[in-house]
Formats: C-alpha cells, structure tokens, sequence
C-alpha cells in the first residue's frame, strides 16, 4: 500500500493536489462522466439494427453485435417488438436521458468548481495570516502577489482542465469498451495505432511544461516590477525615472508575450495535426479489417461509430491536457507556496493574554536573519507598565529590529521576551498582539470611511459609537472629524489623499486607542510631519503618558525630550540609558546628536 502512495504521489501528483481539497466530489465528477458516456454507448448501439433495417431485413437479428448483443437480447425478452419505430424510440430515450444526466452533471461541475477555487482561497488566507514576519520579509513580494491573484486563476483553469480531462479520459475508456465488445480486432488495432501517433507529441508536452514553468515566473517578476510601480509611482514621476522604470515594465512584457506566444504555436501544432493523424490511422484499420481480416462491414460500421465517439473525446482529451500542461507551472508554483507558508508558520503558544499587568521583560535576545550576522546582540531591559521609553541610535544600530522584538513580530534566536515573568512563546501570538497599538511613519488608511478605519469595520452600534467617540478625542481628531459634511462616513479615499499628513496620524492614533491597549508602539511617526504638525501629534502622545506603555523610535530627539528612560543603541547593543537630560550628562554621543539637532 505504501508503495503504491508512492507511485500515485510521484506520477498523478496534480490528483493527489486537488484531491487533498475535493474529495468523494472529484469521483462524483469521474462517476457522472462514465455514466454519460455509458448512455451515450447504449443509445449508439441502437443504429445497428436501423443499418439493418436499411439493407431490407423485417427482422432484426444480434448478428454483428458481439458481446453487444445482450442488448438485443434483453429487448426481445421484454417483449418488446424491433422495428424501425421502436428502435428510434429506445434510441431517443437513451439520449434524452444521457441529456438529463449532463445536464445535473454540468450543474455539479460548476459546483465544484467553485468550491475548489473558494477553497484555495481561503486555504491560503488562513496559510499566510499565519506565515511569519521573518519568513515575510525575506520572501519575494512579487512571488506573492501573483500566487494570490493571476496564479489563483490559472490554478483553477489547471483543475477545470485537468478534471475535464479526466472526464474524457473515463468516456474514451467506456467508448472503447463499447468497441472492444463488438469486434476486439477492429479496436486492437486502432489502440496500437493511436499510442503510435501519440508517441510522437510527448516532446511537444515536455516542451509545454517547461514553457509553462517560466510563464509563471516571468509573471512573478513581473508583478514584482508593478508593485513597486504604484509604491514609487510619485517619485518616478518627480525625478524623470519614469520612462526608464517603464522600459523595464515592458521588457518583463515582452517577455510574458513571447512565453505565451510559445505555448500558442505548441497548441496549435497538436490542434490541427491530431485528427488527421488519427483519422488516417483508422482508414488503415479499417482497410486490414475488411481485405485482410475480412471482417463485416456492419460490425465495422458500428465499431466505426464508437470509436469516433472514442477518438473525438481522446482528441478534445489531449487538447485539454495539452491545455493543462500550459498552466501546470502554476499548480507546481501555488503547491510550493503553500509549503513555504506552512514551513514558514508563526509558533504559537496556547495561552490567551488579557493585558500586560506589570512587566515586560528582555532577556539576553540576540536575533539576526542568518546565524552568523546578529542585529540585536544579547540585549537586556525592562519596560514597566505604563512607562514611556524611547530607542535612539544610528541607521542599521537596531531600533526597530528590537522594537519587532518586542510586538512579538520577531521571535529571537536566542534569550526570550517575558511578559509578566511568562515567555512570549507560551502565548497566542494574537492575544498579545491585539493589546499592542503600532504607530508607524506612514500611516496606514484604508480606502473607506473614517469610522470604518478606527473602528476597523465594527458594527456601527451605540456602544462602538461611543469607542468611537472617546478615541478620537484622545486623538485630537474630533474636531476635524464634525467639520465635515459626512461626519465620521467621510470617505478617505486611496491611501487618505483626503488628509493631510498630521490628519492621518491622528486617524492612525484613534484605531490603535479603540482597540483598548496596553503598549503603544511609535515608530517614526512623525518624522515625515512638519515641525508645526510633529508638535501636535507630540502633545498628544504626551497627554497619553501613563496611561499606556509607550515605546518610541525617534531621529527627531525633540519628541522623546519628556519620555522616562531613553535607550541609545549601537551596533546591536544597548550601550546607555537614561532620562534626556541624565543621558546629555553622560553620554557623548547622545550629547553631539543633541547638539546636531539643535536641541
């Protein structure tokens, strides 16, 4: 058994993918296909006694049928008498209902279908809201968007061609059965000339799989390219880079183009050669049927008919697999992705945190992307409830790589992060982080309205109203917010065009004040602000001293001026601390960044 996982694994992989998400529907899917083609046989098997009928006979006889004739047979036993009016009869009903059963079976099909792709978006979701900000930042963000949007769609098309595929793979076989049951010989040799030819495309299938593979990753490279397109879309614009960044959006294009151009010609290769090729091959057969063999040109004939059945849907069943074969690098890369985001999964503990009552403590951590270059270097501190705490320090000293620490975005390579004198690791990441408000120097705005930004989509009801308005107080935004003509259902707009730099600071301040935290995280926030603004969103954060565990990442050593301990950080150390002033005393690389700024 365990062998034959193997096999199965290693040669039917995409059944084993999509398998993993249908279930028994990818077999209701193959049953119904059968069923059709079973019918199809049945009411088929019907035009021999009308080519009878044809040549003058009054009666019908099996003859001609082979293992067939049961069918006959069974009629006769029914007491159903065969002429001309009851054969078209029993002809029709089989049709109609092979109609039926397509019919329901078409239905089913779109049903699965999107229950696969809703599937493999959710599946995904819920894999990459637990991916690691670790393994995130280290992943290409062009490989990801493109997994989560052009690769989906085309992982869908490699189902539905796939699963299409299997459906007329399990109508030939049922045609063929047909066939084999009325003349073996006739069918034998067809088969034997159909591998023959088939032979002859296998390098065009190599050919179109490695084509498909690199259609997927120039469109990675290319997602890549438009993501930062639109991130840096004004200062393109402002420095005259545009048109060189575009000649290299065009050349990623190009390249798109001419992979697709590729798979285009292989297609129409097999399209057009495949049915006079086998076309040709039954001509032959048939010539050594009736000279050679001399078989009955009635057996022929109806063998003739199934196996056109047979051969039209071992055609339309080649086309589509050649059509899978097209977006197959898309089922290898969304297969590879899903691994990488289980590989890459946050660890989590089981414990629900409720708040930071007393303290959070940094024990010995030392962190860095590769074990051999550290970023934090055997860091240790304190930070009390409700105190206010600064980290200062030079580009590349750490800051915010212990700030990430610190959120629980980052867990260290060595030491750990108490809170409360229990590890971070014990902990649900979320119930942690949902007591953690984070501040950064681009705001974040979400194109909706400003209630829905604070309030991040809650139900509009009395008691989140209230949140609401208590919030935005704290964050010196009401004011602005019941100037406007739509109040809080003001749209914000992309990115908030609608609001000035200092505006969307507040909006930013009241999301992270409704959520009812305990820690609030600045990291740069107002070092993008005027000087009039930055003491503005400053004597807010003031005014929130001691009622929140405050952590700022500042250059702009004029926000800190008031916070209660200030770390300078150098190289991955923490190398001084103390108040503003203390730290002016005795540190004299604190003292010249003072001076430097004018302080």
């Amino acid at each position: 058994m365990i062998y034959i996982k193997k096999i199965v694994k290693k040669y039917f992989s995409a059944f084993v993918y999509f398998y993993k998400y249908l279930r028994y529907r990818l077999f209701v899917v193959v049953g119904l296909s059968i069923l059709i083609g079973v019918l199809d046989g049945l009411g088929l098997s019907m035009f021999l006694p009308l080519i009878q009928m044809a040549d003058g006979n009054t009666t019908v006889s099996d003859e001609g049928l082979g293992k067939l004739q049961f069918i006959i047979q069974g009629m006769q036993s029914l007491g159903i008498t065969l002429n001309i009016g009851s054969v078209l009869l029993i002809l029709f009903a089989f049709f109609a209902l092979k109609g039926l059963v397509t019919y329901f079976a078409q239905i089913y099909r779109v049903l699965v279908n999107q229950f696969f792709i809703s599937s493999l978006r959710l599946k995904l979701t819920h894999l990459f809201t637990q991916f690691s900000f670790k393994q995130f930042v280290t992943t290409d963000v062009g490989r990801i968007q493109n997994s989560f949007t052009g690769e989906i769609q085309r992982v869908t098309n490699a189902y539905i061609f796939y699963a299409t595929c299997i459906q007329q793979m399990a109508m030939t076989l049922v045609y063929l059965m047909f066939v084999f049951m009325v003349d073996w010989r006739f069918a034998f040799l067809v088969c034997v000339g159909g591998l023959l030819t088939n032979g002859l495309y296998s390098s065009i299938y190599k050919k179109t799989k490695k084509q498909s593979v690199a259609l997927t990753n120039s469109n990675h490279d290319y997602q890549g390219l438009i993501i930062q397109y639109v991130a840096n879309f004004k200062y393109l614009k402002a420095t005259g880079f545009m048109n060189k960044y575009v000649f290299k959006l065009k050349e990623a294009i190009k390249t798109i183009e001419a992979n697709n151009k590729k798979i285009g010609i292989l297609n129409a290769k097999i399209y057009a050669s495949r049915e006079p090729m086998m076309v040709g091959v039954v001509c032959l057969v048939i010539l050594l049927q009736v000279f050679v063999l001399n078989g009955k040109v009635a057996s022929v004939m109806i063998s003739l008919l199934f196996f056109y059945r047979a051969l039209t849907t071992l055609m339309a069943f080649q086309n589509n697999y050649n059509n899978y074969l097209t977006v197959s690098g898309s089922l290898d890369n969304i297969s590879s992705f899903e691994k990488e985001l289980q590989l890459g999964a946050e660890q989590q503990g089981d414990r629900e945190m409720t708040s930071v009552n007393e303290v959070l403590k940094i024990q010995d951590v030392s962190f860095g992307f590769h074990q051999d270059v550290k970023i934090l270097d055997s860091i240790n501190l304190n930070i009390y409830k409700n105190q206010s705490i600064a980290f200062v320090g030079e580009s590349g000293s750490g800051k915010t790589t212990l700030v990430n620490v610190i959120s629980g975005l980052l867990i260290p390579n060595e030491g750990d992060v108490l809170i409360d004198n229990v590890s971070v690791r014990e902990f649900k990441l979320d119930s942690f982080q949902n007591r953690i408000g984070y501040i950064a120097q681009e705001a974040v705005v979400f194109n909706d309205t400003i209630f829905a930004n604070v309030t991040f989509w809650a139900e509009p009801n009395e008691i989140n109203k209230k949140r609401f308005d208590k919030a935005v107080k704290q964050a010196s935004i009401a004011h602005f917010i019941a100037d406007l003509p739509e109040k809080e259902n003001t749209m914000l707009g992309n990115n908030g065009i609608n609001l000035s730099g200092g505006q969307k600071q507040r909006i930013s301040i009241a999301r992270e004040l409704y959520k009812d935290i305990d820690i609030l995280i600045l990291d740069e926030a107002t070092s993008a602000l005027d000087s009039e603004t930055e003491k503005e969103i400053q004597s807010n954060i003031h005014s929130l001293k001691g009622k929140y565990t405050i952590i700022i990442i500042a250059h702009r050593l004029s926000t800190i001026k008031n916070v209660d301990v200030i770390y300078l950080m150098d190289k991955g150390h923490i190398t001084n601390q103390g108040n503003f002033t203390e730290l002016c005393q005795k540190s004299a690389q604190f003292r010249k960044m003072v001076e430097l700024q004018e302080i």
